[in-house]
């Protein structure tokens, strides 16, 4: 049993998967589930690092225990105090009373804060070592990636990096758990959209973080969430490093919401006329049917943005409204921005939709478009042009 936990060396994996939640953080959906990875050095200090979700704790138990048998747990390292990865800390240490928690200071503070605990404390700082025996550990602090007590745990022996939520997806392990053992098809994808929901907001400190691991030679990555890797590793840093350095590919989403048809005519236009121009990559949102995680995933993939409200109630249509202060909050930048939107008697959402392009520094393309009502022959051409200036501004950029 311990060869199929077993990652390399004295290095096991006994995460769980969770196939049952349909929203990550009550918001994200979760079409391939979502594994909560935690892992366990049997070395002559035996060492727990990071938990999984408490929900699962009679599974995540039996795994450990089928590695050390009745041996004791030495250490418990935790990297992060999202619940989904403390949740069982309680828990284990009714089971292990004489563990010790290793963590920062910022760490301890939340421990005592969610699970009343304020004893056994081994206070690490960055650069801090660990020695357990065979295996050493190195402690790199990597605050807001993506809570501020977030850190990583390297392992110089078998040269693996614990990353916590770094280079996480969502996504269950079927069967295997190591990237070359499964079919590591459906990650990719899953990576960008947990990226852009769950870490976006944090791209700075994710390149400080990239920067500070530059010089440690990694051959495997422990993330909390998704796949070991192993041999992806370059693609997984990747990933990571263009996203959190906003770098996007050349292509528009076109996200609009539309009560009964109006604006949707608008977005088709747009659309055409940006295919014409030679831009292939074009994905259009209906706000009221996509989900905004797969939404901002694709803004998070293309430089190009065209936002499309009807007026609703003098104010922007309010999954549109929604749609924007998510952007917002993710402080995304160089983005290409082109506005339009409807309305019956008085239009607002254009106008009100001019103030999010302020607020978000992005480049704005061309006009805005505003129709009344219905389709004519002027807004189509307006529509056209504004499809055509985007489409010129992303062909400007080529090499």
């Amino acid at each position: 049993m311990k060869q199929n936990s077993l990652i390399k060396g004295k290095v096991h994996y006994v995460g769980v998967n969770d196939r049952n939640k349909h929203l990550f953080e009550g918001m994200w959906p979760l079409p391939y589930g979502v594994s909560y990875n935690s892992y366990l050095i049997d070395d002559e200090k035996i060492t727990l690092i990071d938990t999984v979700d408490i929900n699962f704790f009679e599974v995540y138990l039996q795994k450990i225990q089928n590695v050390i048998g009745d041996r004791p747990i030495d250490y418990l390292i935790i990297n992060h105090m999202e619940p989904d990865h403390s949740g069982s800390i309680r828990l284990i240490k009714q089971h292990y009373p004489n563990i010790k928690l290793v963590g920062n200071k910022l760490t301890f503070g939340m421990v005592q804060g969610y699970y009343g605990l304020a004893e056994d404390q081994h206070i690490v700082k960055d650069g801090d070592t660990l020695d357990l025996g065979y295996h050493k550990l190195t402690f790199h602090m990597t605050p807001m990636v993506h809570w501020p007590e977030t850190m990583m745990t390297f392992d110089s022996a078998e040269n693996i990096l614990f990353a916590g939520d770094a280079f996480g997806c969502f996504g269950t392990l079927n069967g295997g758990f190591l990237d070359t053992r499964i079919n590591t098809d459906i990650y990719w994808d899953e990576m960008v959209r947990y990226y852009s929901n769950i870490v976006g907001k944090y791209g700075s400190p994710v390149q400080r973080a990239l920067q500070k691991l530059a010089g440690l030679s990694i051959s495997t990555i422990c993330s909390t969430h998704g796949p070991v890797w192993t041999e992806n590793i370059g693609k997984v840093v990747d990933i990571y490093d263009r996203l959190s350095r906003y770098e996007a590919e050349e292509g528009v989403v076109i996200a609009y919401g539309s009560m009964y048809g109006n604006t949707e005519q608008m977005a088709e236009v747009i659309a055409a006329e940006l295919s014409a121009q030679g831009i292939k990559n074009i994905v259009m949102h209906n706000v009221s049917k996509s989900n905004p995680s797969y939404i901002l995933a694709d803004i998070f993939k293309y430089k190009g943005l065209i936002i499309g409200s009807p007026t609703y109630s003098n104010q922007i249509y309010p999954e549109i409204e929604a749609l924007i202060s998510k952007i917002l909050i993710r402080e995304i930048k160089v983005r290409y921005l082109g506005l339009f939107g409807s309305f019956t008697w008085a239009g607002a959402a254009v106008k009100r939709m001019g103030e999010f392009a302020t607020q978000s520094g992005f480049e704005v393309i061309g006009s805005p478009v505003e129709m009344k009502q219905s389709m004519s022959a002027s807004t189509y051409e307006q529509c056209q042009a504004l499809g055509a200036q985007l489409a010129q501004r992303l062909i400007a950029d080529r090499k």
